[in-house]
């Protein structure tokens, strides 16, 4: 999720160094917004394979990402320049100016990133989730343009490095062993069953091939189907015996024991929250919310269901044939019914609800076990929908307690929305429209699933126990995440704490764990978020009164895009000098 006020300049910049600083304001507010648009277009010519999720309209579709440790030291130097050049201006000079709030927003997430380095991320990520190879490759391969023998062309080009790119992961990951950073066994075991399962059955069945289902072109089918069966299901299993045979996980789960590894921790929480939280912190704060949402929860028991037990509820709820699913296509109708009525209901809570597309359909075959859910925006000239992808594998044990809940996350008036004001706000600095801080962009996803029950969008109690459930999973982040990475928690503990505070499926948690041991501080960034706006919002409506607006709140909220959450308190504010007599 990202956004900006200022006309957007989708262009490519050429990375210049660091220079003399400017001294009047005109001067260092075209310094501040050229940095921001070199940082933009920098991140995703650097890793193209990312911009599917926000569909960047500038990225190279002919290769993938540079991630070896030449490349890697090559966006760190950039990284520095900016920074430099950033730290040369004046905040008070440009906040009169238009380039405030991509200045702010932009030295921030230069800053979050610099700090993050000593994770060295790129020698120990072996994740079974989104930011994993594997799911990034897949996700990039199935919205390749291939309309155009130039396209076409591009995709096959494209196609071919990617025995190069699995190669670079091997490297990297050797290299980690070599320098003490390795990533946690259970995750290694999770990526062996992906990656084997992505070589297993007919080429056409791989995620890789994806790109010759959407052209008629016979030669170029071809193509793809040889380059895949020969080239890169032949890598991907070099990779599936270097992970069997050569490589060792660590037993440790958290990052804590890697080098550096509670420092580590502490530049992600930064970095996926924007605020500066220790361990211990956001431990209490897990605690003191799931206290509250139990109680809400036992209320409903009893009210609702007749009983005093909550973990026997949930545990019904994960069981009964009565609450779970019965197909693929059952699990996706309520869905898609949960998306339209929200898709409805949003117009009288926003006053800006753009007209965009939005499609709903089960994750591909290889990821479909990982379950929950996932959002990744279209593209701003309308050429490419938005997608709310989501688990439909084994409908028996997925519970439909939680499921519209999670919809409305992704969608309306989630994630779908929050992206969709982002591209077709209009001014928007492109910075801000696809770069985000984790916290606004899933603590927004988040407030909105308790801003549906406010809105009446859930069928069911039961519904509104998965509203409950959901919160409490994302207390639960609060709870096990610093708990696994620095405070000595187990993997099967933190599987334990979930599953007796929320109504997720024990293949959901452990998956839900796994990621957690992929990102460390990510999971801290949803309820972290979705607090402050309900802060934000409370203290606007007792300083308002009735003057309060709802709309207008929403539409302050979501103006600048998925920002650090000190500049969201800001632009709140503002907003409410603005509403006062």
């Amino acid at each position: 999720m990202k956004p900006p006020r200022y006309a957007p300049l989708v262009v490519l910049l050429l990375f210049v160094p660091a220079c003399t600083p400017a001294t009047s304001p005109d001067e260092q507010a075209a310094t501040a917004l050229r940095i921001a648009q070199e940082f933009v277009d920098g991140y995703y010519h650097q890793f193209p394979e990312e911009a599917f999720e926000i569909a960047y309209p500038d990225t190279p579709m002919d290769k993938l990402g540079d991630r070896s440790e030449e490349g890697i030291a090559s966006w760190n130097a950039k990284l520095d320049d900016w920074m430099a050049t950033l730290d040369s201006l004046d905040p008070e000079v440009l906040e009169a100016t238009h380039a405030s709030i991509p200045y702010a927003f932009t030295r921030d997430r230069v800053g979050a990133q610099i700090g993050t380095r000593l994770c060295r991320m790129e020698l120990w990520k072996v994740s079974p989730t989104s930011n994993g190879w594997m799911a990034m490759l897949s996700s990039t391969f199935a919205v390749q343009p291939v309309a155009t023998e130039e396209e076409r062309a591009q995709a096959l080009s494209r196609l071919r490095d990617v025995p190069a790119y699995i190669e670079r992961e091997m490297t990297n990951l050797m290299a980690g062993m070599q320098e003490g950073y390795l990533a946690p066994k259970s995750n290694v075991d999770a990526v062996l069953a992906q990656a084997t399962a992505l070589t297993v059955g007919a080429t056409e069945d791989s995620p890789f091939y994806m790109p010759a289902t959407r052209t008629d072109d016979d030669a170029f089918r071809a193509e793809v189907k040889a380059v895949v069966s020969d080239q890169i299901n032949t890598a991907i299993s070099r990779y599936v015996y270097f992970l069997t045979n050569d490589y060792a996980g660590r037993e440790a789960v958290g990052v804590g024991q890697n080098p550096d590894g509670a420092a580590c921790y502490a530049a992600s929480v930064r970095y996926h929250t924007s605020l500066e939280l220790t361990p211990e912190e956001i431990h209490a704060s897990g605690l003191r919310e799931m206290e509250k949402i139990q109680a809400e929860m036992a209320r409903i028991a009893e009210e609702s269901f007749g009983t005093d037990d909550v973990p026997a509820l949930l545990q019904r709820f994960r069981t009964d044939p009565a609450f779970t699913f019965g197909s693929e296509d059952e699990i996706l109708a309520y869905a898609r019914a949960a998306v339209d009525r929200a898709g409805i209901a949003v117009h009288d809570w926003f006053g800006y609800v753009p007209d965009t597309k939005l499609i709903v359909q089960p994750f591909p075959a290889y990821q479909n076990a990982s379950g929950g859910g996932y959002y990744s925006a279209g593209a701003i000239d309308g050429s490419r929908p938005g997608t709310y992808e989501l688990g439909t594998y084994m409908p028996a044990t997925i519970s439909k307690v939680g499921l519209e809940a999670t919809a409305f996350h992704e969608s309306y008036p989630g994630h779908h929305l929050q992206m969709s004001v982002a591209l077709q706000g209009g001014d928007v600095h492109p910075v801000l429209r696809y770069i985000y801080v984790a916290a606004m962009a899933e603590g927004w996803g988040l407030y909105t699933e308790l801003l549906a029950d406010e809105i009446g969008l859930y069928s069911e109690e039961k519904d509104r126990m998965g509203m409950l459930s959901n919160q409490a999973l994302r207390a639960a982040r609060l709870v096990v995440d610093p708990g696994m990475h620095v405070l000595g928690w187990t993997r099967e503990r933190a599987i334990d704490y979930m599953l007796a505070n929320t109504a997720e499926s024990r293949n959901a948690v452990e998956s839900e764990v796994d990621r957690y041991l992929a990102t460390p501080g990510q999971a801290t960034a949803y309820m972290t978020g979705s607090l402050e706006i309900q802060r934000l919002r409370a203290n606007a409506q007792e300083r308002l009164g009735e003057s309060f607006d709802i709309k207008g709140f929403h539409d302050t909220v979501l103006a600048d895009g998925a920002v650090s959450l000190p500049m969201l308190g800001n632009a709140v504010d503002a907003w409410i000098a603005e509403q006062q007599p």
